[in-house]
């Protein structure tokens, strides 16, 4: 799994909105700004801590369906002021990780 993770990790990054709330303690999403790339999210805010479950809602642009999907808190650093936290997905349905990969491409091809 490790290494699934360390081959996604070469996925590009690009600046994305996200609805996030921690799996444990249910509630409300809250938005966080971070970036997307197919293995997972990076988002700057108030932090679970590593190891926590965490569920993700974002609409990824030119698709309508709203994708969900779980993640595992991997890693937590500071920057300046501010944490952030690097998500791993655990779970996304297939059609939502498509999405995704279309999404990255499309923005980052060169012209």
């Amino acid at each position: 799994m490790e290494e699934d993770f360390f081959e996604r990790r070469d996925s590009p990054r690009v600046p994305f909105e996200f609805m996030v709330r921690e799996k444990a303690l249910g509630g409300s999403f809250e938005q966080r700004s971070g970036n997307l790339s197919l293995g997972g999210i990076f988002f700057t805010g108030n932090h679970p801590p590593v190891g926590s479950e965490v569920e993700v809602r974002f609409v990824v642009p030119g698709d309508e369906r709203e994708v969900e999907a779980a993640g595992e808190v991997i890693r937590v650093r500071r920057t300046g002021d501010h944490f952030g936290s690097h998500i791993r997905f655990t779970e996304i349905a297939v059609e939502g990780e498509l999405a995704v990969a279309r999404y990255l491409q499309a923005v980052t091809a060169k012209p």
